[in-house]
């Protein structure tokens, strides 16, 4: 593994049962230390199983893939250490305050008790919600119950972060402060792997991108890369476009 590289990606390729084609064909990919990774394509392209295999969530068919170093086949419970994952659904207890959520999330972690509390609390003020903390998370906005989602998932510190469609569904306000925080944690050293169909948040956010549909990788490189590329392409949504062609997806 390359010391520049904390995810390499070769010749992945998943098969579910009972479907005729693979979900995700045959992809190589590599990811720099530090990188904010835009995983991009139309609905059922093969994002979200890409991320779901290196989370540990699915088992891939065949391929090689190692995370920081290691192996995903041999080593996943190291793996699970240094990666923070903010799934599409919200994964919180509806029933449980804020604080409530986060405390259980910390104590899975392992943290002790004092990191625990003063992450918790240092993280409500910075994204706007110490005020709600003890009020029941099925009470929140979605905006809200995002940002719950991100803090759920940053408490231990990862190296590697994932997150699927993190902005789906929230306001204006709300997806800003996600993206700023973001950011912030990138310069402290997170890589981050993203999915999202907000383009322009893409173009902007992330240092390099990749466009993938019907499981196969179409181009990958900076966004500047890709609208140099394709004459005519304004932004990263026309070169989307371009590639993936406007045939409506369910």
């Amino acid at each position: 593994m390359s010391t520049q590289n904390i995810i390499e990606i070769e010749n992945l390729t998943k098969v579910f049962k009972d479907s005729f084609e693979p979900a995700v064909n045959n992809v190589s990919l590599t990811v720099e230390k530090n990188e904010v990774f835009g995983l991009l394509g139309p609905n059922g392209a093969g994002k979200t199983t890409i991320i779901s295999i290196l989370c540990g969530v699915v088992a891939p068919t065949s391929g090689k893939v190692s995370l920081g170093g290691l192996s995903l086949k041999e080593n996943m419970d190291q793996i699970k250490q240094i990666i923070g994952v903010v799934p599409q659904d919200i994964a919180l207890y509806p029933t449980l305050t804020a604080r409530e959520n986060l405390d259980f999330y910390g104590a899975m972690y392992g943290l002790s008790v004092k990191e625990k509390k003063d992450k918790i609390e240092s993280w409500l003020e910075k994204l706007g919600l110490i005020q709600a903390a003890d009020r029941k998370v099925e009470t929140f906005s979605g905006g809200m119950k995002r940002r719950v989602n991100l803090i759920a998932s940053v408490l231990h510190d990862p190296k590697i972060l994932f997150l699927d469609e993190p902005t789906v569904g929230v306001d204006v306000q709300s997806r800003n402060v996600i993206i700023e925080h973001l950011k912030e944690l990138n310069n402290q050293g997170t890589t981050i792997i993203y999915t999202s169909h907000h383009l322009e948040e893409a173009e902007h956010f992330c240092t390099k991108i990749a466009i993938i549909d019907y499981g196969v990788i179409l181009t990958q490189g900076t966004p500047q890369q890709l609208i140099a590329e394709n004459p005519g392409a304004q932004g990263l949504e026309d070169v989307f476009l371009n590639l993936t062609k406007r045939k409506l997806r369910d």
